[in-house]
């Protein structure tokens, strides 16, 4: 424990961890001290790790129970809880929060470098609770009032037509379940008490207003998410793990890298349903995910 050693990579988001060997089993001591500095930081980041898919798994395990590796996309052989995040399976380089289409979306995410490109392929991970303390009082009243529907259903805002053959199946696989859930706006992290914008990419519509209101007002909101100061651009080196809080932070995968190979392996723990200011509970609309991931406690 007294070897530990937290380096904070910028203000507002992401710390380097040293003194710490993960691919070890944790004593409680040490389990305790790196989700205090989640909470804090919101991202961490452990270089040179020794890591296979079993030993992210157990890694991931010191925060509560796993997912399965994804509601609807096929994990790594053998290895049911491990998704593979793959440039040959596509890209996401949209914001968004993992999963937040389900009720009770994952609480952290691990990604570990398995093929990384010798340029480019950064990971962009924002701090939404510093979003929400950036935006003026007004809008964070109006926000707080706020509820979203996310779904998996939708597009990615890419025209069909420039979608070929082998990515309508993979849009296709994607949305073989469909989803559809009501979030609060504005979530409250359940162990730090703190507010943040619970949006990103699958929040397509607003509660009682049409897509194109809606539109306008998730984009205000992002924009905030999205500011420079909120965001930790993380290059990628081999042998490395990223443990970010997906209840407070949205991330992006950005395709810079000229078609290279990219891949990371991702295990995500399973989260709690979120709540919103005034303690009200997010709400399933269609789809059940049980399949998926339990609900922590």
């Amino acid at each position: 424990m007294t070897d530990i050693e937290i380096q904070k990579v910028t203000a507002h988001i992401g710390a380097r961890v040293l003194g710490v060997d993960i691919s070890k089993p944790l004593d409680d001591i040490t389990a305790a001290a790196l989700r205090t500095a989640l909470d804090e930081h919101k991202a961490l980041v452990f270089d040179d790790v020794d890591l296979d898919d079993e030993g992210q798994q157990a890694f991931a395990r010191h925060f509560g129970d796993l997912t399965t590796a994804h509601p609807t996309v096929p994990a790594v052989d053998g290895a049911p809880n491990v998704l593979p995040v793959d440039s040959e399976r596509g890209r996401a380089n949209h914001w968004h929060t993992d999963v937040t289409f389900v009720l009770n979306p994952p609480q952290a995410s691990t990604l570990r470098s398995i093929t990384i490109p010798p340029y480019g392929g950064e990971t962009l991970i924002a701090n939404s609770a510093a979003a929400y303390r950036d935006l003026p009082e007004p809008l964070r009243a109006f926000a707080d009032t706020l509820w979203a529907e996310h779904t998996n259903d939708y597009d990615y805002a890419v025209p069909d037509e420039s979608v070929d053959e082998e990515q309508a199946a993979q849009r296709a696989q994607f949305t073989s379940i469909k989803f559809r859930t009501a979030h609060p706006v504005v979530r409250v992290h359940p162990l730090t008490g703190e507010r943040g914008l619970f949006i990103g990419g699958f929040a397509q519509r607003i509660v009682g207003l049409s897509v194109g209101e809606s539109r306008k007002i998730l984009d205000l909101l992002q924009s905030y998410v999205t500011r420079p100061e909120n965001v930790l651009r993380w290059r990628w080196s081999p042998n490395q793990l990223v443990l970010f809080d997906n209840r407070i932070t949205q991330h992006y995968a950005i395709d810079n890298y000229d078609g290279l190979p990219r891949r990371l392996n991702r295990v995500t723990v399973a989260g709690d349903v979120p709540v919103g200011v005034d303690g009200r509970r997010s709400h399933a609309i269609e789809g059940d995910a049980s399949h998926y991931t339990p609900v922590a406690a």
